[in-house]
C-alpha cells in the first residue's frame, strides 16, 4: 500500500511537473502562433455569417464586417420579420431597424437599439472571434502559472486570464491541446465584491472545427453552456 501511495504522489508530481515546464506568456505565445501564424490579426478585414441556434426560439442570422486598421464595425441581425443593422467607424454610429434610419423613440426602446449596444456588439464579435490573440490586450493580465486540467474527459493546459479593473471583472479559463496549442473550449465565471470566483456563475464554450479567415484560424462553432448546471443555451455557426 505504501508503494502505491508513492506511485501516486509521483504521478501527481510529475502532471504538475509538465504543466509547469510552460509558463502562461510562453503558452499564450504558442496559441497565438497556431491560430494567427502570420501575424495578421492587427490587419483584420473580413466579412462572415454567423447563425445563432437557441433552444425553442427561431434563428438568428447575422452579417458581420471588421475591419480593424480602418476601425470599423458592422452587424445585420434578421430574426423573424426583424432586421437590425448597426455600423461603428471610428466614433460614429449608425442605427437601422429594418432597413431604415428613421426610428422612433418608442421603436428604439421595444427593441432596444442603442449606439451603447452597437459598440457591445463591436467589442462582443472583436473580442470573440479575436481570441487568444485578444488576450495580448493590454488591461489583461495572464497568471504565470498553468494548470493541466481535464474536462470532458480530454487534458488540457488551462490559461487563467483576467483583467484591470476598469476593463472587466470576470475571470476567465481557456484551455489549449497539449500539442498543437489549438484553442478548444473557453470558460468565465463572476466574481464577488472580495474578487473571488462565483462557482455558480458564467458560462463554458465548447469550440469544434475551424474556419481560416484572413489567414486566421478561427473556431466555426461555438456551444455554450451554463457552468453551475451544464444547461445548453445555444450554438453560434460561422461561416464565410
Amino acid at each position: 500500500m505504501k508503494y502505491l501511495t508513492l506511485i501516486f504522489v509521483a504521478l501527481i508530481t510529475f502532471s504538475s511537473a509538465i504543466a509547469q515546464e510552460i509558463s502562461g506568456s510562453e503558452l499564450l505565445k504558442k496559441a497565438v502562433a497556431y491560430h494567427d501564424p502570420n501575424g495578421n490579426w492587427p490587419t483584420f478585414n473580413a466579412k462572415f455569417h454567423v447563425t445563432m441556434e437557441t433552444p425553442n426560439n427561431p434563428n438568428r442570422d447575422s452579417k458581420i464586417s471588421i475591419n480593424l486598421p480602418q476601425e470599423y464595425f458592422y452587424v445585420s441581425a434578421k430574426r423573424d420579420s426583424i432586421t437590425t443593422e448597426y455600423t461603428v467607424e471610428k466614433d460614429k454610429c449608425t442605427i437601422k431597424l429594418n432597413g431604415s434610419e428613421d426610428i422612433s423613440e418608442a421603436q428604439l426602446k421595444t427593441h432596444n437599439l442603442s449606439c451603447d449596444r452597437a459598440n457591445l456588439y463591436k467589442n462582443y464579435y472583436t473580442y470573440l472571434y479575436g481570441l487568444p490573440m485578444k488576450l495580448k490586450d493590454k488591461g489583461t493580465i495572464i497568471d504565470d502559472k498553468v494548470e493541466r486540467k481535464t474536462f470532458k474527459g480530454k487534458e488540457y493546459l488551462v490559461l487563467k486570464a483576467s483583467y484591470d479593473k476598469d476593463v472587466g471583472s470576470d475571470v476567465w479559463f481557456f484551455y489549449f491541446d497539449p500539442k498543437t496549442y489549438a484553442m478548444e473550449i473557453y470558460q468565465f465565471f463572476k466574481t464577488d465584491a472580495n474578487g473571488k470566483l462565483k462557482k455558480d456563475s458564467g458560462e463554458y464554450i465548447l469550440l469544434t472545427d475551424t474556419a481560416t479567415v484572413n489567414a486566421i484560424k478561427i473556431p466555426k462553432n461555438r456551444a455554450w453552456y451554463y457552468n453551475k448546471d451544464d444547461a445548453y443555451l445555444g450554438t453560434d455557426k460561422l461561416s464565410n
